[in-house]
């Protein structure tokens, strides 16, 4: 029995919000640590053409189907059996049926046929920051504490129907797509473990992410952003978004294969979007937490397009000042792991003092010219993260959207008042889902968020484990060496 395994991680927009559904714009997007894991298992002997897809954390999360290849067309039929219609997945649906007439195009009939001759045991598990765990700490009589998370076994099961779980938004969606997508262009053959392997934008990867992109954008029925996606394959980025038309011809419910396959290829200059790598500075850590609320983000972008449609000129000026706060940060970011890079001595330095005094502090504890340089970008970040802040907070009052509601700006302002933290926000669209704050690296800011969040009492706030993914975006697993996998899908 052959397998099968790729990882895609979450991600966090920490600027870019609303911004990046234009491709003139750009965001910055952190990946995190937490992933999406899709097993593929190729069952010898057994009868072909015959998918079983498992979803174990959930009480509903099996589908089955039949797949038949014929001509130059991949059909993939749910299997129903007795009279009671089983509950369908359109993103699994789709990105079966169409990474796989994508496989059709670019390896031939026989090749395909041979990559599905066996029947395939598909097995996708998401990490427990993706999910809610307030219900699983409550059972156990845990306080909601980083610690008590770390208690929980890998991939809990969340024991409700897939509807009904409450999402934390780290991009559970564009995750899941992009480790699924990925593993079956891996099985078929269509891309190869040794270019996945590379952490640069091969053909390959490129590859993944055009076809992931148009499965995510063709499951929610319009073309997004992106940015969840490209984090998924290429990992923490400063990204522009490509331009719509490039997916127009192939949005229907039918699609010719070979329009599809040259639609897809990484050669097609209709792909226009830009992704440049980036990193949080050294010693610098990310904390989220899921305040149990949560928004609905459709209905914030809508309102928010429907008032920058209406009142051009106003919306233009806060793009802009926003924009401009958003490159701000990215390159003072850059500019401090450009400082660690030539003086790791003196930065470290810099911020082992920082990690115990406030922003307000930090202009006038430094004598020296380099430390009092250094610290003195340390505060243009911290500063620019309160000017997206203030930016997102007027655009929410003009177009009548909770883009920063009030209880969590009380909330992220009582977090960034505390020694160590240099900046923080509600993530991507906003609402009532989470917040994220950039912090020094150090037990003392790390301790007093958590105090913060375990005392508050305006909303319930949850932390997530999740910190930035240091492995970069999708890539190929060993089953046996992630803690958990095996056990979550049932292996002995």
């Amino acid at each position: 029995m052959s397998t099968t395994v790729v990882s895609a991680p979450g991600k966090v927009l920490i600027a870019g919000g609303y911004l990046v559904l234009d491709p003139a714009y750009t965001g910055v997007v952190v990946s995190t640590s937490s992933r999406f894991y899709t097993i593929i298992k190729d069952e010898e002997g057994s009868k072909g053409g015959r998918v079983t897809v498992r979803s174990p954390q959930f009480t509903d999360g099996l589908w089955e189907y039949d797949v038949s290849v014929g001509g130059d067309d991949v059909e993939v039929v749910q299997v129903q059996e007795g009279s009671i219609a089983k509950p369908r997945n359109k993103f699994v649906q789709l990105a079966i049926q169409r990474t796989l007439l994508l496989a059709l195009q670019l390896k031939g009939a026989e090749s395909l046929k041979q990559s599905i001759s066996n029947s395939l045991q598909i097995y996708i598990v998401g990490a427990n920051d993706f999910y809610s765990q307030r219900a699983a700490l409550a059972s156990l009589n845990l306080p909601r504490t980083l610690e008590s998370l770390s208690k929980l076994p890998a991939f809990n099961p969340c024991n409700v129907p897939i509807s009904q779980v409450h999402k934390t938004g780290l991009g559970s969606s564009a995750a899941l797509i992009t480790s699924l997508v990925s593993a079956l262009l891996l099985h078929t053959g269509v891309v190869s473990s040794a270019e996945l392997a590379k952490n640069e934008p091969t053909h390959d990867r490129e590859l993944v992410h055009n076809a992931a992109q148009y499965v995510h954008c063709l499951a929610q029925g319009k073309v997004g952003s992106g940015f969840d996606v490209a984090s998924a394959v290429f990992g923490s980025q400063l990204y522009r978004k490509f331009g719509p038309a490039v997916l127009e011809p192939i949005m229907g419910d039918t699609v010719d294969g070979k329009l599809l396959a040259e639609t897809l290829k990484p050669e097609n200059l209709k792909w226009d979007h830009e992704v440049k790598p980036f990193k949080l500075p050294p010693g610098m850590r990310l904390m989220l937490a899921d305040v149990d609320a949560g928004s609905d983000t459709p209905s914030l972008v809508g309102k928010v397009l429907s008032w920058r449609k209406n009142n051009v000129q106003e919306a233009l000026q806060i793009w802009t000042a926003i924009s401009e706060a958003n490159g701000r940060l990215a390159s003072l970011l850059i500019e401090l792991s450009d400082i660690h890079d030539v003086d790791p001595a003196a930065y470290d330095t810099v911020l082992s003092k920082s990690a115990a005094l406030t922003k307000s502090q930090w202009s006038t504890a430094f004598e020296e010219s380099e430390s009092g340089e250094i610290a003195n970008v340390l505060l243009k970040a911290a500063t620019a993260t309160e000017d997206i802040r203030s930016g997102m907070r007027q655009m929410g009052t003009l177009a009548d959207v909770p883009i920063e509601p009030e209880e969590q700006s009380r909330l992220v302002d009582a977090c960034v008042a505390l020694p160590g933290v240099i900046g923080g926000g509600v993530p991507g669209a906003g609402g009532y889902d989470a917040i994220w704050l950039l912090v020094i690296d150090n037990d003392g800011p790390v301790s007093s968020v958590e105090g913060v969040w375990q005392k508050w009492t305006e909303m319930s706030v949850s932390p997530l484990s999740a910190s930035e993914s240091h492995e970069r975006g999708a890539r190929v697993e060993d089953l046996a060496a992630v803690p958990g996998l095996g056990r979550a899908i049932g292996n002995k």
